[in-house]
C-alpha cells in the first residue's frame, strides 16, 4: 500500500479527513490504489493551515516503496483511525510481484505491514487461509505477517512446493533476500503434505525458492513412525530446469561376486538436445563395469539414442582352479530421420551387439525374461537416397546377425541396391494420335552390390579380404502389356540377368590321397542368364440371384470372378560347359570303376549360378472370387457387399524340355475374410508324384504320378497361426444377450460420460498437481458399480506335415502326418484402481512341457510403488522391490531383493 503524499504540515488535517471518512463510510468492493485518494480543500479551513508550511517550492516527502498497493475485497474494506485498513472476504493485496490473498487481511498505512489469516466457517472449518505469492512461487500457511518495506515477514503453519517435494513448517521467516528459514519442518514428495506417508523431519532449514534446500539433523518417518534412520545433514536440490546431478546406486548381493554397488554415476546435461549419462559397477570380488547412455534429439531433423557398456567379470578365488576373469561389452545405437528433414533421403540405424557371453554376466539380462531367453541378435544401418528426376534410387544396408548360442557371427557389409523405375523408352514425348504397339515396351534395371563373411565372433578381426563372399548382379527386364480382343491381355516378357564375381572355384581329385582339393582362382568373371516368357489373362464374370422362397429377397446377388491364366516361358541350357558355369572331374573308386563329378565354379557365391538344362514350361493358373450383395439399412447406398471367398487360387506347371517329373506340384491358396479385423489364409501344396521302391527297398519320388494311381496329389503340409484378443468388450459381445442398440447407447453415452470426467480430472489434476482421483460409480440398481478391466492375449501357432521318421503306409504310400501346435497366453488384470497383475506363458502340446512362464504384481501405494516378478521354467529367479515415485528419492528411498544369479540357471 502506497503512503498517502503528503505535506509535513498537513499531517493532523489529513489524519482529522481519514477519521472523518472512517465514521460516516462503509467501503464497498472496490480495486483501488491508495495513493489515488485526494484531499477535499472545500472542508479544510484555510486560517488554519499555515501558509509557510505549504510552499509549493517545497520538496515533497519522499514515497517509502517503490510502486503503488492495490488491494480489493468481496465483503467489505473497513478503515480505522490507527492507520489500519481491514480487508475481509477474499482479500487479495498486490505489490510489485508479490501478492497476498486471505479471507482476513489487515494493513499498518505507516509501517507498510500486513496481516492475513484465515476465518472459521459456522462448522468450525478453518478457509481462506493466507496464500502468499512472490513472482511464481506461492506459500500456503494458517497465519503470516509481511513487511513491503524490508521485505521480510514471520509465516506460521508454511506450506510450499518446491520441485517434486513439499515443504511444510510450524515456524519459518522469510528474509529480504527471498530465503526461508524454518524449525520443526517436514520435506515430502507425497501430495496429501497436510498427513504425508512418509516424510523427513527436519530440525532447521534454509530454503532458497527454486534453487535448494540445506537442512540440519533430520530422520526418516514412514506412516507417522519415527524410523531409526537419521543423517546429520542434507542437501536437495531444486529446479525445473535441465540440470545435472549426481544418480544414486543400488546395493545388493551376488553368491559368485560379492556385495556389490550398481547403477550409480552422474547424469550429463550437455544441452538442450543431447544429455549424457555414466554408470557404474564394483563388487566386493573384483568384478566391476562401465556404461554410458545418451540420447539426442534434434527438432525435425533426428533423434535417437546411444548405449555402451564394459564389464570385467572374476568368479571364484584366485590361484584356484575354478577362478576365471572375462571381459564383455555390449553396443546399441538407435537412430530415426525426421521425416521433415530431408524428403528424398533417409538415415535409420539399429545396432544391438554384445560379446556371446554378455547376457550371461549382466544382472539386467539375467532377470528380464525376453533377453535372457534370446540367442539372435540382429543390428542394421541403412540409408537411402531417391533422385526424383531421373527416378533412380540407391539404398546401402550395413547388417550384423548375431548368435550368442553358438557364438557365430553374420556381416554384411555394404548391401547396395540400385533400382532404376519403369520407363518406356519409345514412348513419344508429344503423342499425337493413338499409342503404337513399340511405346507399350518398358525397361527396368535393378542392381545389388553384395560383401559378406560368416565366422566366429573372436575371429571376425582376424579375418582377411580374401574369406569375404562378394558379388553383384543386374537384372533388366523388358516387357510390354497388349489388348487382344479387348479382354484378352497379353504380356510378353524377356529377362535378363548378369552377376559379378571375383573369384572362381577349381576342384581336382588327389587320387593320392583320395580327396578332392580345392582352389581358388582370382579374377573378374562374368556369369549371365536370360529367359523369355509369354501370360495370357482374361476375367469371367457369373451373377447369381438366389431362390427367394428359399434365401428370401435380402440376397440380391452373387457375383463369381474367374481369372484364368496361361503362360510359357523359355531358358536355354547354361549348364553346359561351353558358357564355364561349371566344372567335372573324374576319380577312380576303389572298384576300379572310372566315375566323373559334376560341380559350380561359383558355388557358395552370393546371387548362385544359372540352372543346368533346357527349360521350356507352360504355367497354369486360376483364380476365383466370390461376393454376395445384400441389403442393409446401414450402408448409405442401401447395400452391402460381403465377401463370401476372397480368394481361391490353383497354380501347376508342366516342364517340356524336361524327361524326368516334367510336372510341377499343385500349389492352392485360399483367404476368407471372417471378419473386419481378421482374415483367414491358407496354403497348401499337393505332391504331383508318388512315392515308390528304389532297387533297394529305399522309399524315393518316381516318375509316375498320383493321377495314374487314381489318387489326388500327395497333400505335403500346411502351417499357420491364430491370434485373438479377450477383454471385458470382447467377453461382452460374445456372451451379452439383450438389445443391442440399446447396448451401444448406453456405451456411447458412457464414452460421452467418461470423456468428461477425464477432462474434468485432467483440468483439476493440472491446476493443483495432485494425483487424479477417482469417484466411485454407482450401477442402475444403485449398488456400487463393479469394474475390473482385464486382458488376455492368446496366441496358436500349428503346423501339419508328413513325418518321415516313421513307417510308409504301404497300400497307400503314404506317410503318417505329424502335428506341431503350441499355445502362447499372456494377459493382465487391474485389481481395483492400485493393483495390476500381468503374467506370460505357453504350452507345447508335442513335448507336453511349459515354456518360460513369469508373473508380475504392481501395487500402487501412492507415494511408492511396489513390484514382484517371478520368472517359473525353466530358469526361475524372483525380486521384489518398494521404492518411492518421487525422480529425486526412486533411487535413494527403496528396498531392493532379488534371487541369486547362479541359482537354477544350465547354461549351454
Amino acid at each position: 500500500m502506497t503512503p498517502l503524499k503528503r505535506h509535513r504540515s498537513s499531517s493532523f488535517i489529513f489524519i482529522s479527513l481519514l477519521l472523518l471518512l472512517t465514521f460516516n463510510s462503509v467501503a464497498q468492493r472496490t480495486n483501488r490504489n491508495i495513493s489515488s485518494r485526494k484531499i477535499d480543500t472545500t472542508k479544510v479551513d484555510s486560517t488554519k493551515v499555515d501558509s509557510l508550511s505549504t510552499d509549493s517550492v517545497q520538496k515533497k516527502k519522499k514515497s517509502a516503496l517503490d510502486a503503488p498497493v492495490a488491494y480489493e475485497a468481496n465483503d467489505s474494506i473497513v478503515f480505522t483511525e490507527d492507520g489500519f485498513a481491514h480487508l475481509f472476504g477474499a482479500g487479495k493485496v498486490n505489490y510489485e510481484k508479490i501478492e497476498l490473498t486471505a479471507d482476513a487481511i489487515s494493513m499498518n498505512m505507516d509501517s507498510s505491514t500486513v496481516f492475513a489469516r484465515g476465518v472459521k466457517d459456522s462448522t468450525g472449518v478453518e478457509k481462506g487461509t493466507p496464500v502468499f505469492k512472490d513472482g511464481e512461487t506461492p506459500y500456503e500457511s494458517k497465519e503470516m505477517r509481511y513487511n513491503f518495506k524490508t521485505k521480510k515477514g514471520f509465516i506460521n503453519n508454511i506450506v510450499t512446493q518446491q520441485g517434486e517435494g513439499y515443504i511444510t513448517s510450524q515456524e519459518s521467516k522469510k528474509n529480504a533476500n527471498d530465503e526461508i528459514f524454518l524449525t520443526r519442518g517436514r520435506y515430502t514428495t507425497c501430495d496429501n503434505h497436510a498427513h504425508p506417508h512418509f516424510y523427513l523431519q527436519l530440525s532447521m532449514a534454509k530454503v532458497k525458492p527454486k534453487k535448494n534446500a540445506v537442512f540440519g539433523p533430520a530422520n526418516l518417518v514412514v506412516g507417522d513412525v519415527p524410523l531409526p534412520i537419521a543423517i546429520p545433514f542434507g542437501f536437495f536440490p531444486f529446479t525445473s530446469s535441465y540440470s545435472s546431478g549426481f544418480i544414486m546406486p543400488t546395493y545388493g548381493y551376488d553368491n559368485n561376486r560379492g556385495f556389490y554397488l550398481r547403477d550409480g554415476g552422474y547424469y550429463f546435461a550437455i544441452s538442450d538436445k543431447m544429455d549424457l549419462k555414466v554408470l557404474g559397477e564394483l563388487f566386493t570380488k573384483g568384478s566391476w563395469g562401465l556404461s554410458a547412455q545418451s540420447n539426442y534429439n534434434k527438432r525435425y531433423k533426428y533423434s535417437g539414442s546411444f548405449n555402451g557398456s564394459y564389464m570385467i567379470t572374476k568368479t571364484g578365488d584366485q590361484n584356484l582352479p575354478d577362478y576365471s576373469v572375462t571381459k564383455d561389452f555390449r553396443i546399441s545405437w538407435s537412430h530415426r530421420q525426421d521425416q521433415k528433414a530431408n524428403p528424398n533421403s533417409t538415415f535409420s540405424a539399429n545396432v544391438n551387439f554384445a560379446t556371446s557371453s554378455y547376457d550371461r554376466r549382466s544382472l539386467s539380462s539375467l532377470y528380464n525374461p525376453q533377453q535372457f531367453s534370446n540367442n539372435v541378435k540382429t543390428s542394421s544401418v541403412n540409408y537411402s537416397r531417391t533422385f526424383p528426376d531421373i527416378g533412380l534410387t540407391l539404398s546401402s544396408t550395413f547388417n550384423i546377425e548375431q548368435n550368442t548360442r553358438d557364438s557365430s557371427i553374420s556381416v554384411r557389409l555394404p548391401d547396395l541396391d540400385i533400382n532404376l523405375a519403369r520407363f518406356y523408352p519409345f514412348k513419344r514425348k508429344k503423342a499425337v494420335g493413338q499409342e503404337k504397339w513399340y511405346e507399350k515396351i518398358s525397361v527396368q534395371y535393378t542392381g545389388r552390390l553384395t560383401n559378406s563373411i560368416r565366422t566366429k565372433d573372436n575371429l571376425i578381426l582376424k579375418k582377411g579380404i580374401s574369406s569375404w563372399t562378394n558379388g553383384m548382379q543386374h537384372s533388366i527386364p523388358v516387357s510390354a502389356t497388349f489388348n487382344l480382343f479387348k479382354y484378352i491381355n497379353v504380356v510378353p516378357s524377356l529377362n535378363y540377368t548378369e552377376r559379378w564375381y571375383l573369384k572362381k572355384l577349381n576342384q581336382n581329385y588327389n587320387q593320392e590321397t583320395q580327396t578332392v582339393e580345392k582352389t581358388y582362382e582370382n579374377g573378374f568373371y562374368r556369369v549371365y542368364n536370360y529367359d523369355t516368357s509369354l501370360d495370357i489373362n482374361t476375367k469371367l464374370y457369373g451373377f447369381y440371384k438366389p431362390w427367394k422362397k428359399l434365401f428370401g429377397d435380402k440376397i440380391e446377388a452373387i457375383r463369381h470372378v474367374v481369372t484364368p491364366r496361361i503362360g510359357f516361358s523359355y531358358s536355354p541350357d547354361f549348364g553346359s560347359l561351353d558358357y564355364g558355369y561349371y566344372g567335372q572331374y573324374s576319380y577312380t573308386d576303389k572298384y576300379g570303376q572310372v566315375d566323373s563329378v559334376r560341380y559350380s565354379h561359383f558355388e557358395g557365391a552370393p546371387f548362385g549360378v544359372p540352372g543346368s538344362g533346357r527349360s521350356g514350361v507352360v504355367n497354369f493358373g486360376i483364380d476365383n472370387n466370390i461376393e454376395m450383395k445384400v441389403k442393409s439399412d446401414k450402408d448409405s447406398t442401401g447395400v452391402k457387399k460381403i465377401s463370401l471367398i476372397d480368394q481361391l487360387s490353383a497354380n501347376i506347371s508342366y516342364n517340356t524340355a524336361a524327361k524326368y517329373q516334367p510336372w510341377s506340384d499343385l500349389s492352392m491358396n485360399l483367404r476368407l475374410k471372417l471378419t473386419k479385423s481378421y482374415t483367414f489364409n491358407m496354403n497348401a501344396s499337393f505332391a504331383t508324384y508318388a512315392y515308390t521302391f528304389d532297387k533297394s527297398g529305399n522309399v524315393i519320388v518316381g516318375n509316375r504320378t498320383e493321377w495314374s494311381y487314381g489318387r489326388f496329389g500327395r497333400f505335403r503340409g500346411y502351417s499357420g497361426s491364430f491370434a485373438y484378443t479377450l477383454n471385458n468388450e470382447t467377453w461382452t459381445k460374445l456372451f451379452k444377450k439383450g438389445d443391442k442398440e440399446e447396448d451401444k447407447e448406453k456405451k456411447d453415452n458412457k464414452a460421452l460420460e467418461d470423456q468428461d470426467e477425464e477432462t474434468d480430472m485432467k483440468d483439476e489434476e493440472n491446476k493443483s498437481n495432485i494425483r487424479k482421483t477417482e469417484n466411485a460409480k454407482i450401477d442402475p440398481d444403485g449398488y456400487l458399480a463393479f469394474k475390473m478391466p482385464w486382458s488376455i492375449n492368446l496366441s496358436y501357432s500349428y503346423s501339419i506335415a508328413e513325418d518321415r521318421r516313421k513307417q510308409i503306409n504301404i497300400k497307400s504310400m503314404r506317410y503318417p502326418y505329424s502335428v506341431t501346435h503350441s499355445l502362447n497366453v499372456n494377459g493382465n488384470i487391474k485389481l481395483g484402481s492400485r493393483w495390476n497383475i500381468s503374467g506370460t506363458s505357453g504350452y507345447d502340446f508335442n513335448t507336453k512341457e511349459v515354456s518360460m512362464t513369469s508373473f508380475n504384481i504392481t501395487r500402487d501405494l501412492h507415494c511408492f510403488t511396489m513390484s514382484c516378478g517371478v520368472v517359473l521354467k525353466p530358469f526361475t529367479s524372483y525380486n521384489f522391490s518398494i521404492r518411492a515415485l518421487s525422480g529425486m528419492l526412486t533411487d535413494a528411498l527403496k528396498w531392493d531383493q532379488r534371487s541369486n544369479t547362479g541359482s537354477a540357471v544350465n547354461w549351454y
